[in-house]
C-alpha cells in the first residue's frame, strides 16, 4: 500500500519565492530585459522576509538568471524565456547535491583555472586576487564564518584564468559548495588558518607566472577537501 503513496515534500521559502518568480516569467508579467519589483515590495506581496527574498534573488544571480545592478534594481538577464524556465526548473529540482561530485569537479576546474591564470594574469587581477585573499583574512580576525570570502578568491583566479566559461562553470557550483561546506561544517579555525597560507601559495605560484607550481599548490590545497569528501561518502 505505502509504495502507492507519494513522498510529500516541504518547500522552503526561497524555493518557493524561485517558483513566484518563474511564474512572472512564464506568464509574460515581466520579460528578459525587465526589472523585478524593489525587494520589500515584493517581500510584502509574498509574505515573507526580505533577507529570504535576497536569498532567492542571490541564487538565481549565481545562475546568471538575474542580475543585480546597483541603483538601478534587479533585472531578468537576456536569456530566451524557455531557457530560462528550464533552468529554474533544474534549479529547484536540484535537492541533495552529491558533495563528492562537486568536489570532482571543482578540482578538475580550479587546477586548470590556476593553470590559466598564471599564464595569462594581469597586474590589476593580482590586486583583485589581494582584496580577496585581505578579505577573508579580516573576516576570520573578525571571528565571522569566511566560506563565501574562501570561494570569491577561487572565482578571481577563474577571472584571472581569462576563460570566461572555466569561470562561468565555477560561479554555477559556487552556491552548492557553500551551501554544503556550512551543512557538513568543512571549515574550522585551524583548517580557516591554514586555508591562508595555501591561498599565498597558490597567489605567488600565480604571480610568478608559473603554471605547474600554481597547479601543484592548487593541489595540495584541495588535498583535504578530497579527503573530507571521500570521508562522507564512504
Amino acid at each position: 500500500m505505502l509504495e502507492n503513496l507519494n513522498r510529500i515534500e516541504v518547500k522552503s521559502p526561497v524555493d518557493l519565492i524561485i517558483s513566484q518568480i518563474k511564474d512572472l516569467i512564464s506568464s509574460g508579467s515581466i520579460k528578459p530585459g525587465e526589472k523585478l519589483p524593489p525587494e520589500r515590495k515584493l517581500a510584502e506581496h509574498l509574505g515573507v522576509s526580505r533577507g529570504q527574498v535576497r536569498e532567492a534573488i542571490n541564487k538565481l544571480q549565481f545562475y546568471g538568471i538575474l542580475k543585480v545592478q546597483p541603483q538601478s534594481g534587479t533585472i531578468v538577464t537576456g536569456i530566451g524565456i524557455t531557457a530560462l524556465e528550464g533552468l529554474i526548473t533544474d534549479i529547484l529540482e536540484i535537492e541533495d547535491v552529491d558533495f563528492k561530485s562537486l568536489i570532482d569537479t571543482r578540482v578538475l576546474l580550479e587546477k586548470e583555472a590556476a593553470r590559466l591564470a598564471a599564464i595569462n594574469r594581469t597586474a590589476d587581477d593580482l590586486v583583485e586576487l589581494n582584496k580577496a585573499l585581505n578579505a577573508y583574512e579580516y573576516k576570520l580576525e573578525m571571528g565571522d564564518q569566511a566560506v563565501e570570502e574562501d570561494l570569491l578568491f577561487h572565482v578571481k583566479i577563474g577571472e584571472a584564468s581569462k576563460n570566461s566559461v572555466l569561470k562561468s562553470l565555477m560561479i554555477i557550483i559556487t552556491p552548492d559548495i557553500v551551501n554544503s561546506f556550512i551543512k557538513l561544517k568543512v571549515c574550522d579555525e585551524t583548517s580557516d588558518r591554514r586555508t591562508i597560507e595555501e591561498h599565498r601559495d597558490i597567489l605567488a605560484m600565480i604571480a610568478e607566472q608559473n603554471p605547474q607550481g600554481a597547479v601543484n599548490a592548487m593541489e595540495l590545497h584541495l588535498q583535504n577537501i578530497i579527503g573530507f569528501s571521500k570521508t562522507y561518502n564512504s
